[in-house]
């Protein structure tokens, strides 16, 4: 395993962050039991999740299927443990959002329900347009001050978000936004124009959403039928000849799809490292192996030929 520096801190994380979006609706707790077990053997020392992980119906059920395995394993101290705050927990006015009322119920919510007295990275699932930045930052000044959360990071924020945030924190004096989540994978590199630009200014290690973009980077499925996600709302008319060529540049250097498309990441400047979700121990154990291959700056060209980027940082992609 690979390990970084969590964004500008001094805190050590693997390079692959284990997401447990699929504990519960998709995993069984027994399973979501052993790939946390098995990743923790095999150095990955970063957990995802969120508070409304769980299903529809089922609201905070990742965050306890967590919580039993860290009861079960007393490896709390061993992992660094990120969840999340926004969406919708319930049917009140605020029980949604970054309002200081809500930070201050959806943290202690979340901790019982990890069955921890501590979050090391409490993230902002999305900007709330209807928040002050100064409130948001006077309620996580505070989860700091009372040793309930460790670092704050966001998810899903535009680079001018990220700039108003860490701005707003400046002036009080806080340390401000360590990490960002985003969508980013070969198929998405729009958050290449300026929320990279803007991590890397003021020193937010990023950690990209759907690296396989749904399993249409991870290769075709044994009998031969291309994997799609049912979420198409990030997908080009057509890719068929993009994934034709994709596919062919993996079989050509003998390498698995899906592992070549964590392995890009991996390589990409500003990347901490990608959230897998695997639902089985096999799924598991094929995106592990992404840490060791090594993508040639040949490599590295091809894929920009089959997969263009938006050119570059903002402005020059798409001004002089």
């Amino acid at each position: 395993m690979q390990y970084s520096q969590l964004g500008r801190t001094g805190a050590t994380v693997s390079r692959l962050v284990l997401g447990t979006m699929n504990f519960g609706p998709h995993t069984s707790e027994g399973d979501s039991f052993a790939i946390l077990d098995r990743a923790l053997e095999q150095g990955v020392t970063f957990v995802d999740t969120a508070n409304v992980y769980g299903g529809k119906d089922h609201k905070g059920r990742t965050e306890e299927i967590v919580g039993r395995w860290l009861q079960r394993s007393g490896k709390r101290e061993e992992i660094v443990l990120a969840t999340k705050v926004f969406g919708e927990m319930g049917p009140g006015a605020n029980d949604r959002g970054l309002s200081a009322l809500n930070i201050r119920r959806a943290v202690d919510a979340s901790l019982r329900r990890l069955q921890t007295d501590h979050i090391d990275l409490y993230q902002m699932h999305h900007v709330d347009r209807s928040a002050p930045w100064e409130e948001i930052w006077q309620a996580m000044d505070l989860l700091v001050a009372q040793g309930k959360i460790s670092y704050v990071g966001s998810s899903n924020f535009a680079g001018w978000h990220l700039a108003q945030a860490n701005e707003a924190a400046a002036r009080r004096g806080s340390l401000g936004l360590v990490s960002e989540q985003s969508l980013y994978n070969l198929l998405s590199r729009e958050i290449e124009l300026e929320v990279l630009p803007a991590a890397e200014h003021y020193g937010l290690g990023v950690i990209p959403w759907s690296p396989l973009s749904g399993g249409k980077l991870g290769g075709r499925r044994e009998d031969g039928v291309r994997r799609r996600a049912a979420d198409r709302r990030h997908d080009p008319a057509d890719l068929t000849a993009q994934l034709d060529r994709w596919e062919a540049f993996c079989h050509e250097r003998d390498l698995a799809p899906g592992q070549v498309a964590l392995a890009w990441l991996l390589h990409r400047p500003g990347v901490l490292g990608p959230i897998i979700g695997p639902r089985t121990m096999e799924q598991l154990d094929s995106a592990i192996e992404a840490v060791d291959i090594a993508l040639s700056e040949d490599d590295l060209a091809a894929l920009d030929e089959i997969f263009p980027g938006p050119g570059g940082p903002a402005p020059e992609a798409y001004a002089w």
